[in-house]
């Protein structure tokens, strides 16, 4: 590796090596068709926006701001900056004015991109409110600027201010002085608990994380096509894209993240990182069928559901040779049912599917596996550059995250909490030097308030520390496991446990409306509105009776005594999730007041 941090002469190597060949993939939606970006091109842009920055004063090591959906212009800009020692700070595209007020002021922002209309009206609030925010560049051409703006630019306008020829030995200059010890990024954490944190990743965490990777990775190549569905802002998809540029992968870059089951379908990636949720919507999709299906047809798709899972979970993953006629059955079903599925969801291609972000219930990994998909399940957090460990994809085990990424250390407390040390652990929080004492110790052991264990070589999460609930009577409740087992049915869409300090434990219920509604259909149930159907007491039966038969397995003093159903979702409009859709059980605590008290009435 060059003196010069990787990732500040990345994508102009990368250039010199496969020139006019298609770097990344946009979707235009006005013509609907997905425009493709050479890697050439992608240099030029890079080259340009250090330029530009250089024209604009910025300094090294100097914060901006990217506040935008997926766009290429938010790799133009991460690889602009880092040619020329920036530090980019990206923010979640659907954040709110306080969040951006806040992230701004904190990290002094002078140069804030935005993406489209609501980024740029939310920007341009806070510059109303701001010392530091000096100007606001526009990212969409589309956006209507505020008739009293006379600061904000357009991204093309930005770009102009860069093609004076005679920045460039500046720039230069700057890539060679650039190092591991620079910092790269500042990405602010929506926590569950309250204010958001910034966690500083040097170009030498993400050096650390590329090298761990390629000794585990090794069927990715430049011949994968990559679909970014998740936020750039999120450590998982950023850290995942850098590292797919580094191996040459093509990337499309879904802009919206309501319209991915469209664009898997017209791109047909070969790999793509996404959530648990995404998962659990194809289980529920492949259900809906089979319960509507009836005859041979409904008896075929169980059967090779059944088949997939006892050749790849009870054999293949157990490192046993599964028996010829099974395998013969495999085969059959692969052709037909399992094909069919996977050219449905558009990843008949693919190579493998990382999955991360929250726990993956048992089941949706099972049956992801039965099918012959490729999820590769992982366990990371923002501190620790993404991965903390991953199941290979010839050694997993369902139920667990997988191995630790070589490179890291890991022990546990007396408590159970994971302990980490290594090069892609955090040096510490942007300004919270209580807080980095606090969480990271002396020797370099990072706190990560998430409770496991090793056993044959696996690691296994039992809950987040700070999560576990202590009834009234002195009992513990892990209220994940208790939620991850209840969003497998069809019909339940959201829960939130609620037991800390309480006698028992209880439920809120953001049920599967569409399938509620046909279930009343079918069962001649009449109603006036959503919140009348959800009362009642057939409907509150048909959940008693599927919340009983998913939590047999759980100890008496764990199980669900009550619930409520709610007629609306929760939402980031009320802050009742954080921008990566974890629940912030607080603030469902204080909406919900009156729902709750009702359930513990005597």
């Amino acid at each position: 590796m060059s003196e010069s941090s990787y990732l500040s002469t990345l994508i102009g190597k990368q250039a010199a090596k496969y020139g006019d060949r298609a770097a990344l993939k946009y979707r235009d939606y006005k013509r609907g068709a997905w425009i493709p970006v050479s890697w050439n091109r992608f240099a030029g842009k890079v080259k340009n926006v250090s330029r530009a920055l250089i024209a604009s004063g910025v300094q090294v090591q100097e914060n901006i701001g990217v506040f935008s959906q997926n766009m290429p212009e938010c790799l133009y800009t991460d690889f602009g900056a880092f040619a020329c020692r920036v530090v980019t700070i990206p923010l979640y595209a659907t954040s709110s004015e306080s969040q951006v007020h806040y992230i701004v002021e904190d990290a002094a922002i002078r140069y804030l991109f935005v993406g489209e209309q609501y980024q740029y009206d939310v920007a341009y609030r806070v510059q109303q409110l701001c010392k530091t925010l000096k100007r606001i560049i526009i990212f969409s051409p589309d956006v209507v600027r505020a008739q009293e703006d006379t600061h904000s630019i357009y991204y093309s306008e930005f770009l102009q201010s860069g093609d004076d020829g005679t920045l460039q030995a500046e720039v230069d200059r700057r890539t060679s002085e650039s190092g591991p010890d620079d910092l790269a990024n500042i990405l602010y954490t929506s926590g569950t608990t309250g204010e958001s944190k910034g966690v500083m990743l040097h170009h030498s965490c993400y050096e650390a994380a590329f090298r761990a990777h390629d000794k585990v990775l090794l069927t990715l190549t430049d011949r994968d096509v990559v679909m970014n569905f998740l936020p750039f802002t999120h450590v998982f998809e950023r850290a995942w894209s850098y590292y797919c540029l580094t191996k040459g992968c093509l990337l499309c870059i879904n802009l919206y993240p309501q319209d991915i089951q469209m664009t898997v379908r017209e791109i047909r990636p070969t790999a793509m990182c996404s959530v648990p949720r995404f998962w659990e919507k194809v289980y529920a999709g492949v259900h809906e069928k089979i319960n509507e299906a009836t005859g041979l047809k409904k008896s075929l798709m169980l059967d090779a559901l059944q088949t997939g899972y006892e050749h790849n979970i009870v054999y293949l993953m157990n490192h046993k040779t599964p028996p010829l006629l099974l395998h013969l059955k495999y085969k059959f079903y692969e052709r037909t049912v399992y094909s069919l599925l996977k050219k449905t969801i558009g990843i008949e291609r693919g190579n493998f599917f990382p999955t991360a972000g929250a726990a993956v219930p048992k089941q949706i990994e099972e049956f992801v596996h039965s099918v012959g998909i490729n999820m590769v399940v992982g366990y990371g957090l923002t501190e620790t550059t993404a991965t903390v460990s991953l199941g290979w994809t010839d050694d997993y085990r369902t139920g667990t995250v997988g191995h630790i990424l070589p490179g890291l250390e890991i022990k546990f407390s007396e408590k159970g909490e994971i302990l980490l040390r290594g090069e892609t652990v955090t040096r510490g929080y942007y300004k919270k030097e209580a807080l980095t004492r606090e969480l990271i110790t002396g020797d370099g052991w990072f706190h990560t308030g998430d409770a496991g264990y090793m056993k044959d070589g696996f690691l296994y999460l039992t809950d987040r520390i700070k999560d576990l609930f202590k009834t009234s009577n002195g009992k513990y409740i892990a209220p994940q496991a208790i939620e991850t087992k209840l969003v497998v049915d069809r019909y339940i869409d959201q829960v939130s446990i609620i037991a800390d300090q309480r006698k028992f434990v209880s439920a809120l219920i953001v049920p599967e409306y569409r399938q509620v509604e046909k279930y009343a259909h079918e069962h001649h149930i009449a109603y006036t509105d959503r919140a009348d159907l959800l009362k009642k007491p057939e409907i509150t039966t048909l959940f008693q009776m599927r919340i009983d038969t998913l939590q047999q397995e759980f100890a008496h003093y764990e199980q669900i005594k009550k619930f409520t159903l709610l007629p609306e979702p929760f939402s980031m409009e009320k802050g009742e999730l954080t921008n990566t859709l974890k629940i912030r059980r607080a603030v469902l605590m204080k909406n919900y007041a009156a729902e709750i008290e009702k359930m513990y009435e005597e």
